[in-house]
Parts: C-alpha cells; structure tokens; sequence
C-alpha cells in the first residue's frame, strides 16, 4: 500500500518539476501562506514575465501580465486597476513577479552598474529579501500612476515602502486597517 501511494507522488513531483523548469536552483521551494489556517504552497521558483507589451500611457515602460503574484496580491491588484480605471487613471505593472533567478539577474546589473553590493541593495533587493520573488509587490509606471496609487491605494492594502522608488508598492490586507508603515529610506533601510 505505502509504495502505491508514495511511487506515483515522487514520479508527479519529478514529472512537474521537469515540465515546469525548475528554474536556476534545480529546486523546488514550497513556502506556507502567512495567512493562519489557510496553507498554500508558493513555488517561489515560478518565474514572472521578463517584459510585456509597451505601457500604452508612457512607452519607456511596459505592462507586464500580472501572472504569479500570490493569489491574495494578483486579487488586490485587479481591485486596484478596477479602482484606477474608475478614475480615468491607467496603471502599468513594469515590474510585478519575479523568480529567484529573475531577481539575482536584477541584483547582479545593478551592483555591475553601480559598483558595490551595498548601493545595489539600495534599488534592488537579493532574492532572499525580495517581496518580489514572494509575489508580494508590484513597480507601477508612469509617475503620474504610481503617484495616484500612493494617494488612493492605502485603503486597498497598498503602500508605497522606500522613498527612494516612487514606483515601488506592497500588499498586505493590514495596510487597509493599520495604514502605511513609514517609509524607508531605501529598500536597505538606509
């Protein structure tokens, strides 16, 4: 009985894992939803769009889909855009999910760019700190949206988190009661 069961498992996990590109680690990793009594397993090795269709309000942006933000994020995003739309404002998501690989790629030109782990660090996170690689954040472009957000997005779970990126907002059902957390300096803290 227990190989009948334990057999076909390990042959699924293997076949998904080959199917589904395990991405630059060759793992998989299950992750527990932080939300109490509901587990769900996040695979944080699922990649996010690289790109997506030029932002039709400003072309130096694109619209990425908004496929493998964490279900609860993908849901507040939709009531954001409805949100944004109502008013006439068009939000574009330069930047949403991004795997471990996508993100360490990103740390990596930046620290090329810059110079230094430290400054990168300022801009982009490693993927060990990222609410991007938690499907947790979204970069909205252009300014004028991501301003719009800042303003009316606070009573949706949304809050813009450093100073030093505009674009740059987070989710969490507790923004909507609590409010925003101070902004940080940078993604750093400093």
């Amino acid at each position: 009985m227990y190989l009948r069961v334990v057999v076909p498992l390990v042959v699924a996990m293997i076949a998904a894992g080959v199917a589904g590109g395990l991405g630059m680690t060759g793992r998989l990793r299950f992750v527990p939803d932080p939300a109490p009594g509901r587990p769900l397993a996040i695979l944080e090795e699922v990649p996010g769009p690289e790109t997506g269709p030029v932002c039709p309000v400003d072309g130096r942006y694109v619209d990425e889909p908004a496929t493998g933000l964490h279900p609860e994020v993908l849901a507040a995003w939709q009531r954001l855009v409805d949100a944004a739309g109502a008013k006439g404002v068009r939000l574009c998501l330069n930047d949403g999910k991004r795997s471990n690989g996508q993100q360490q790629r990103e740390f990596d030109a930046s620290v090329r760019q810059l110079g230094s782990a430290e400054l990168a660090a300022r801009y982009v996170l490693p993927p060990e700190k990222s609410m991007h690689v938690k499907g947790r954040a979204v970069d909205v472009q252009p300014q004028d949206s991501a301003i719009w957000v800042e303003r009316n997005a606070p009573a949706l779970g949304w809050c813009r988190r450093y100073d030093n990126e505009y674009w740059h907002f987070e989710y969490s059902p507790s923004y909507a009661t609590a409010g925003c957390p101070a902004l940080l300096p940078s993604a750093t803290g400093s």
